[in-house]
């Protein structure tokens, strides 16, 4: 994968060339920053690039041949010199004891990154076949790690392992890949990607070289929503405004079934039947949402959040400070005088301790009711 391939992020990729061209070249790197921005798309253009991908008629190996071959293999992400770790689920039909690791989803996984580098948790979770279960990397992950990272390169240069979403390795498979990092193989470079950094071992991170990964400039997703998606230019100026700042949101927005539709209507029904105060109303709506799996009841929550905050914002009256669709602005136009200064920040945090709740495994029937009879509190607050 080459580094035109990642939309904008300029700056980023010229460190990373830098790093190389002025032998700085740390062996763990971290790319970290918001969901959708690039950094696993950086992790895999860098990590092409390490391994003699050409970029701009340049390549770390000096053979022809010895390129063209990096680049069949790297085609299809089938490297030897590549090594591959990111969170999945128990397989079905396994042990209670089986140690799962990426070598049992290695198909699924070069299936997923041969449709594109820019892809959610719940994607990889839907190639997976995994229903509500929480994906992580396990001890049987670092198991793997230190099996084939143990080897020499075989094609003689680096070894490169690109760890997906580090922050949801649990302790022993982080203690492991400490220990790697501290005492890394010989010519072995570690890049992580992370959303939250702040769950990995303070040691951990300490021991890695950061790269801070911002929000996709909004004229490069502009740009590329022309160029690769063919939108006009009106509709790309929308989108890219609205995505944040991430390609992922910028593909979502044109899925007329994307996910954020389905969230504004829960959102909807929510503010309704707490206004109403339909106890029975809002137990069925709790027992609804309850059956969805973990990773999209965070996301919801989300989404929730942001919706409160744009509705206190609309009631300023200044759409320069507003990020919404027009379905969402629809909505509200009545509804965002139901936010205010007594109630946005107990609402705000409302959702965000739910969110921590659901990431812990409280029972969500339980959360999602409790959300619902504070929620009728909370929206008559003035």
């Amino acid at each position: 994968m080459k580094f035109s391939e990642v939309i904008g992020q300029e700056e980023a990729k010229r460190q990373l060339k830098l790093l190389v061209a002025e032998e700085r070249l740390p062996h763990a790197l971290m790319f970290s920053g918001p969901a959708g921005t690039g950094k696993m798309a950086l992790a895999l253009a860098f990590a092409s690039y390490l391994l003699g991908e050409s970029d701009e008629g340049y390549s770390l190996l000096d053979d022809a041949a010895a390129i063209r071959n990096a680049e069949a293999m790297l085609a299809t992400w089938q490297h030897p010199d590549l090594v591959f770790a990111y969170p999945v689920v128990k397989p079905s039909g396994t042990a209670s004891d089986f140690q799962a690791s990426s070598d049992d989803y290695a198909r699924e996984w070069r299936q997923m990154l041969s449709q594109g580098p820019y892809f959610t948790m719940d994607q990889w979770l839907t190639a997976m076949g995994a229903t509500n279960q929480q994906a992580i990397i396990g001890v049987g992950e670092s198991t793997a790690l230190i099996r084939k990272l143990g080897f020499k390169s075989n094609q003689g240069g680096y070894k490169v392992a690109v760890v997906w979403l580090a922050e949801r390795m649990n302790a022993s498979c982080a203690n492991a890949l400490l220990k790697l990092i501290e005492e890394p193989p010989e010519a072995t470079v570690f890049l992580l990607v992370c959303e939250e950094p702040e769950k990995l071992l303070p040691t951990i991170r300490s021991r890695v070289q950061v790269m801070g990964i911002r929000a996709i400039e909004t004229a490069a997703v502009e740009q590329a929503l022309q160029v690769r998606r063919h939108i006009g230019a009106e509709d790309a100026r929308r989108i890219a405004r609205l995505s944040g700042g991430s390609w992922v949101k910028a593909l979502e927005a044109l899925n007329e079934d994307n996910e954020n539709k389905l969230f504004l209507d829960v959102f909807i029904k929510l503010m309704r039947l707490s206004y109403k105060r339909d106890v029975r109303a809002l137990k069925d709506w709790s027992l609804a949402v309850a059956d969805y799996g973990r990773e999209r009841q965070r996301r919801m929550l989300t989404y929730f959040g942001h919706m409160v905050r744009e509705n206190f914002m609309y009631n300023f009256r200044q759409p320069e400070l507003n990020y919404m669709t027009l379905e969402e602005e629809a909505f509200s136009r009545n509804f965002s005088r139901f936010i205010n200064e007594a109630n946005v920040i107990p609402i705000a945090e409302l959702f965000e301790k739910a969110g921590r709740d659901i990431g812990q495994n409280a029972n969500a029937k339980m959360v999602f009711f409790d959300l619902a009879l504070q929620m009728i509190v909370l929206l008559i607050k003035k």
